[in-house]
């Protein structure tokens, strides 16, 4: 985004990073690629040609699906914003729902980890499950996970791709709240490990097999294979208790909740203020945001949209009254296209007015609010439906104006003109 910037400047451009800028055009975002290494740079993601390394790929790959399953409403807080919120879930995004996409391979072995005897493995049991299920990892190929688009967090060979993150966004946010999930969970997992080893007397690998197996069967709602845009899909979540917020002012909750609050302290990144501080500045950015886009909208219906139909209109007006002056009772007939573009010319002018008072009014209520919530909540519910109604009036009045007479760039032009 920097460097995009900067070639920009140079060049007299503007960059528009807005994820949705054009209706009905698809928009654009990050996949931000995201994997754990060690400090000599081995890749704890990258599955391998011996079952002893693929234990430790399955122990970390194990996890980080348990992290997302047990903090997918943060991991949706992360990449909450305005504009986002205009993206997920439209035709080139994930859906507003977390869920993670791990191919067919990666779930039939961990369909048959699942399977594996609890408690202490017999010799046979545990050569068959290294060489069976374990081995059979490296079958996995780079890109053959690589094929749900719909999906939200995916896995692709030796990383998990979050495909959900703003084009206008910084990673930062998201990649911290990733990266705090899954040190959360490792430390709860060697804590479990740990505690099998001691109580139960369990060799280190039974133990890690037996917490994997758990973590897999709790962790099931989280994993999902088809079109992330389907109703079904919308369905089958709601079922599973996934979270579906498809606005941010509903979806930024989970910032301020007490288990998130104790999450970051606990793991020493922020504390009880520094969250909660981010939380309100999230807010207040997001009510801004569309304030200014009302206020925006505002101005252009109404000193630019308006002024330009009425001028039109005008025009329309002198050439019926010529058309009676000249055919007289005949004029109607004659002129009756002409009438009828003033008539709905006339309702367009209506509709921006009307609701452009509305959404003022609307936009009185939402400042005298005192909470941060709920003012960024009444901007969404109460104010943002206007620009809808507001914007289809607009663009009526764009096909029906003369084009001489328009005074701002149309829609095709923005598109279509080189």
């Amino acid at each position: 985004m920097d460097v995009m910037q900067k070639v920009a400047e140079r060049h007299d451009f503007i960059v528009l990073f807005h994820e949705k800028p054009f209706k009905g055009v698809n928009g654009s975002g990050k996949h931000n690629n995201w994997s754990l290494a060690t400090d000599t740079g081995v890749n704890l993601l990258s599955p391998s040609k011996t079952p002893m390394s693929n234990l430790q790929f399955l122990t970390f790959f194990i996890n980080t699906i348990k992290a997302v399953n047990d903090y997918e409403e943060l991991l949706r807080a992360s990449i909450a914003t305005a504009s986002n919120d205009h993206r997920l879930g439209a035709n080139e995004a994930p859906p507003a729902i977390i869920s993670v996409f791990i191919g067919e391979q990666l779930t039939k072995v961990l369909a048959e980890l699942e399977s594996v005897t609890t408690g202490k493995l017999s010799p046979e049991e545990k050569t068959d499950l290294k060489l069976n299920v374990v081995g059979k990892i490296p079958e996995v190929i780079l890109d053959n996970t690589d094929r749900n688009r719909t999906s939200p967090f995916a896995f692709t060979g030796n990383k998990f791709e979050f495909r959900a993150v703003g084009s206008s966004a910084n990673c930062s946010n998201a990649m911290t709240t990733l990266n705090t999930i899954v040190a959360k969970q490792l430390r709860d997992f060697k804590v479990a490990v740990d505690a099998l080893i001691e109580s139960k007397a369990m060799k280190k690998d039974d133990a890690i097999f037996n917490v994997l197996r758990e973590y897999i069967k709790v962790s099931k709602d989280i994993l999902f294979e088809g079109d992330g845009y389907s109703e079904a899909w919308e369905k089958e979540a709601k079922k599973r208790g996934l979270s579906n917020f498809k606005t941010t002012p509903e979806a930024l909750k989970a910032r301020a909740s007490k288990r998130a609050l104790e999450l970051f302290s606990e793991m020493g990144i922020m504390n009880h203020v520094e969250v909660e501080a981010r939380y309100e500045i999230e807010l207040e950015e997001y009510t801004k945001k569309i304030q200014i886009e009302s206020r925006v909208l505002g101005d252009i219906s109404k000193n630019h949209v308006i002024p330009t139909a009425i001028r039109y209109q005008n025009t329309l007006i002198e050439n019926v009254k010529g058309l009676k002056d000249i055919f007289g009772k005949e004029f109607e007939s004659i002129a009756k296209e002409q009438i009828g573009l003033i008539k709905e010319i006339s309702t367009h002018i209506e509709g921006i007015n009307a609701k452009v008072e509305e959404m003022r009014n609307e936009r009185k209520n939402a400042n005298a609010l005192n909470d941060a919530q709920k003012t960024a909540e009444a901007y969404c519910n109460k104010v943002k439906p206007y620009f809808e109604i507001i914007r289809t009036h607009c663009d009526k009045l764009e096909l029906l104006v003369d084009n001489e007479l328009w005074t701002l760039t149309k829609y095709r032009e923005l598109l279509f003109t080189k």
